[in-house]
């Protein structure tokens, strides 16, 4: 574990400011594109499919974050004790919480984690996290937030010690192109192209860019249909996005759902069911099976395309998130 007088040279060190420990900050966020490029000024690292993850160390005790503040750190205690294990000077570290299907990392497996805080539930499980750091904003009383992102990503890596299930995100430079078609190949969800010389804005920014391999985004959950069959539950949610304020309805997700999901979410979706639809734009028919409900809860689904009305082309549900508000989620473009 170095000092930052170790890692940066002179003329950095002398752009730093001591400052008071902030406490929590709005994570950068990344813009989606399709304009993929190669840059010799950019790294591009892996784009995780798991939960962002804001860590705060502060007197030696760490915290774990969502991006809209939600204290995780029960939720994870593994990451927490990890952290705590070696006594670094104050830190705030931006990452990505993640589990594992194979060799991919899988948000539907996150989900058997997400929700549990009973610290005998989570010592059951056989669901394994890690922590992947890519960022780093504060260190040694300083803020770091206007160095350049790779002076960044130097002092991230030899300040912390690296071992499981705390991990560096590694990065690649320049072949952003090739590094894409890799990716695609091994099954990633994609990559984020970062410039090398941004500072870190609390905010979206197109120095920030996702790279990804099939479509996917947060939306939010404003209805649902009766089940038919054999089935139980419900039968498909019915999903939207916000625009200028105003609910757009986006299509039917029928697929993704196990049993118990479809029992559990239909006894909650069950106490929130409102008369009126909360989406400004549904006009399919209305044939009584519909059920609305008040647009709260978000989650994460999968889907080849949108089609020319913006609706989803086989969407498919991955997941539920408690770590975005739904107001928020807007069509990602």
């Amino acid at each position: 574990m170095k000092k930052l007088k170790d890692i940066l040279t002179e003329k950095n060190l002398a752009k730093l400011k001591k400052t008071d420990f902030p406490g929590f900050q709005q994570p950068m966020l990344a813009t989606l594109t399709e304009d993929y490029f190669d840059d010799p000024q950019w790294i591009y690292e892996r784009k995780l499919d798991g939960v962002r993850c804001l860590v705060l160390i502060e007197n030696g005790k760490a915290k774990l974050f969502s991006r809209n503040e939600n204290d995780m750190s029960q939720t994870y205690p593994e990451l927490k004790d990890a952290l705590e294990e070696t006594k670094y000077p104050n830190l705030i570290l931006d990452g990505e919480i993640v589990a594992f299907d194979g060799n991919t990392t899988s948000f539907s497996k996150l989900q058997n984690r997400m929700q549990l805080k009973d610290e005998e539930k989570i010592h059951d499980t056989s669901v394994k996290v890690y922590l992947y750091l890519f960022d780093i904003l504060y260190c040694e009383n300083f803020s770091l937030t206007d160095l350049p992102l790779k002076n960044r990503k130097k002092i991230l890596k030899n300040t912390l010690e690296w071992h499981s299930p705390i991990r560096y995100s590694t990065h690649r430079n320049e072949n952003g192109k090739e590094y894409l078609k890799t990716a695609c190949d091994k099954g990633w969800e994609g990559l984020i192209a970062k410039d090398g010389t941004a500072a870190y804005v609390n905010s979206r920014s197109k120095k920030w860019l996702k790279f990804k391999c099939s479509k996917g985004q947060e939306l939010v959950i404003g209805g649902f249909t009766e089940p038919q069959g054999e089935r139980r539950g419900f039968g498909a949610m019915l999903v939207g996005y916000y625009e200028k304020g105003e609910l757009f309805y986006a299509g039917k997700v029928g697929t993704g759902f196990d049993d118990a999901f479809l029992r559990k979410w239909r006894k909650i979706f069950d106490k929130i069911e409102t008369k009126s639809s909360p989406f400004k734009n549904y006009n399919e028919k209305k044939d009584g099976k519909n059920h609305w409900i008040k647009p709260k809860y978000v989650g994460q689904f999968g889907f080849t395309e949108w089609t020319k009305t913006n609706k989803l082309r086989h969407p498919r549900f991955l997941g539920m998130r408690d770590d975005k508000d739904a107001k928020e989620v807007t069509k990602e473009k």
